[in-house]
């Protein structure tokens, strides 16, 4: 067992736990990306843009923010593909427009769904919600879903 991923598993849970509930209890929003970026977004600003977009810019600068500071890609396979690292996340497969079109559809999931994981699984299971444990259950049964029919049924992924 790598302890070394796990503690960092561990303190980045932590750490999404403790914004969670800042973010709940000094402005009463919940911490989900998908409502926070649609909100900056799409809607006609309310006076709240300035806390939405210092969240997402704290999203990206975190992970950019390791990296300068020499933490790598973490357990993703690098530059062309090269695994010095022992990664264990591959390197995307279906190229960028792939990407693209699954990155839509997933906003498009969003919307449908009224939230995603972060406002569901995160928020909305720790508030006891029966509506996010019916969505984060739905969500995790699709995932398995689409792995076992990527990787099965088309002969794809590992």
């Amino acid at each position: 067992m790598d302890w070394s991923a796990s503690l960092h598993g561990l303190v980045g849970g932590i750490l999404i736990g403790l914004s969670a509930t800042w973010l709940m209890g000094s402005l009463g929003r919940i911490a989900g990306i998908s409502g926070i970026l649609s909100g900056l977004a799409f809607e006609r600003p309310k006076g709240d843009s300035a806390w939405r977009l210092t969240f997402l810019l704290g999203l990206i600068s975190g992970p950019l923010l390791v990296m300068a500071l020499g933490g790598g890609l973490g357990n993703v396979v690098g530059e062309a593909g090269v695994d010095a690292t022992g990664a264990v996340i591959g390197a995307p497969a279906g190229g960028v427009g792939l990407m693209i079109v699954a990155g839509l559809l997933v906003g498009l999931g969003t919307g449908i769904g009224s939230g995603c994981t972060s406002g569901h699984g995160v928020c909305g299971l720790s508030r006891l919600s029966a509506r996010s444990l019916v969505a984060t259950l739905t969500f995790l049964v699709m995932a398995m879903v689409t792995v076992y029919g990527v990787r099965h049924l088309l002969g794809g992924g590992a």
